[in-house]
């Protein structure tokens, strides 16, 4: 009986709190959505597409404006670094030099290169020169700027080929938030083939490559670490055809670890030219403060050798 009475109870409560406005309140939900024509492809497609790419460059110089963020959240303030006219050149396999100048006067504000495994950096204006591998991390909240690997900046300039033999990619059917041509931000579909990859501990994601459903480019790579920390988020824009290929002229590369932001615009290319290895020469200059990365600052005596 008691069962009874309670279960009338509750029937009769449910019809009564739809009267009751007090008790609920509803709320409009408003999503903005691209209205952008977009384009479709299959995981083959893309996977074909960024293969095919990669193929293509074999080299690339590039005269460039670089602008330059350092800071954040861990840094608790972010400087920027007036814009100033550099030099890219990069040679596969893994061969990068990148030289930026002065502004005005155009002198050499840095120097560096890399092969891949170690790197060398160069700076005139403080007459110090850095050496050591590029997986050797030795964060400098002084001199921010250091901390800056030129291998990091090969990484996201070419979007490497995946490598069947080592590689697994995942197509996502997701959404990013871009801005319409009024200055909204909207949700539009893009496709995200995340690419897995095999260590010597296993398999981890090493990168996601996010193609625009508007072109099927590819604008933005987010790389990994083995830990699946996000190392490099870059960014890629406004696309140009330099000889037959397709590639941006804007490059931001976002390094959240250690708290740099590069953005490298290119004002002029050319595609597959000889580099010999005497491009990437940087040898020590004599005199020079000389920083051995994880060792004790040493300065060299003018004939290059430690004092």
């Amino acid at each position: 009986m008691r069962r009874t009475v309670l279960y009338r109870g509750l029937l009769l409560l449910v019809g009564v709190l739809p009267l009751t406005g007090c008790l609920f309140r509803a709320r409009k939900v408003e999503v903005l959505y691209s209205k952008a024509p977009l384009k479709s492809a299959t995981q083959q497609e893309l996977l074909d597409y960024v293969n095919a790419q990669a193929a293509k460059v074999k080299s690339l110089q590039a005269t460039v404006d670089i602008d330059t963020s350092v800071g954040g959240v861990k840094n608790g303030k972010v400087t920027d670094y007036q814009q100033i006219r550099g030099y890219v050149l990069a040679r596969k396999p893994a061969m990068l030099r990148m030289i930026g100048l002065m502004p005005v006067v155009r002198n050499r504000a840095f120097d560096m290169v890399s092969d891949g495994l170690d790197f060398k950096l160069w700076i005139p204006p403080k007459n110090r020169f850095v050496e050591g591998r590029n997986d050797v991390r030795s964060p400098n909240a002084k001199q921010p700027l250091e901390n800056i690997r030129p291998q990091q900046i090969y990484e996201a300039l070419l979007v490497p080929e995946i490598d069947p033999q080592n590689e697994i990619a995942v197509m996502e059917n997701a959404f990013e938030i871009v801005t319409d041509g009024k200055g909204h931000r909207v949700e539009q579909p893009d496709y995200e083939v995340a690419v897995i990859r095999k260590a010597g501990s296993g398999w981890y994601l090493s990168r996601k490559i996010i193609f625009s459903r508007t072109d099927l480019l590819p604008h933005r790579q987010l790389i990994y670490d083995e830990n699946g920390d996000l190392a490099t988020n870059a960014r890629y824009d406004d696309y140009k055809d330099y000889n037959g290929i397709s590639f941006p002229s804007q490059i931001e590369i976002w390094r959240p670890q250690e708290e740099y932001d590069i953005t490298l615009t290119l004002v002029k290319m050319e595609m597959n030219q000889p580099l010999p290895d005497e491009k990437f020469a940087l040898p020590q200059p004599p005199g020079a403060e000389v920083v051995h990365l994880g060792q004790p600052t040493a300065s060299s005596s003018a004939d290059g050798g430690p004092k």
